[in-house]
């Protein structure tokens, strides 16, 4: 199952919630005003529309995620590809090493992750 999309400010917020799961929603508002620059009805209205699409839990005033950081990694990394390289991991990484110079190291361990997917 795929996981709900998450927009750039509400993913933001993830990072916070993440970060400091589980929390009470009052300090979840305290901590969107200080880092994002949010109001307390703009923070509610994300609770809100996260909750509804099954990323975050609500509950007695205590929010917590119901997707990982990982998962909202992937999901967002697999959308940038289909929509900016037609879903062709080889393009995307074209691209990527063209724009940054991949140091040894990381040219190491792409070749053992390209390696181990040969193995199987």
């Amino acid at each position: 199952m795929a996981s709900p999309k998450i927009f750039e400010s509400e993913y933001r917020f993830c990072l916070l919630l993440w970060e400091n799961e589980p929390v009470n929603s009052t300090k979840l508002v305290s901590l969107c005003k200080e880092q994002l620059g949010w109001s307390k009805a703009t923070t509610y209205t994300v609770i809100r529309r996260l909750a509804e699409r099954g990323v975050v839990q609500n509950e007695n005033a205590i929010v917590t995620s119901l997707i990982s950081k990982e998962e909202a990694q992937k999901a967002r990394l697999e959308e940038m590809m289909e929509e900016t390289f037609e879903g062709s991991m080889p393009a995307f990484l074209a691209a990527f090493s063209k724009s940054k110079k991949l140091t040894k190291s990381e040219v190491e361990q792409l070749q053992a992750m390209i390696d181990s997917y040969q193995e199987e």
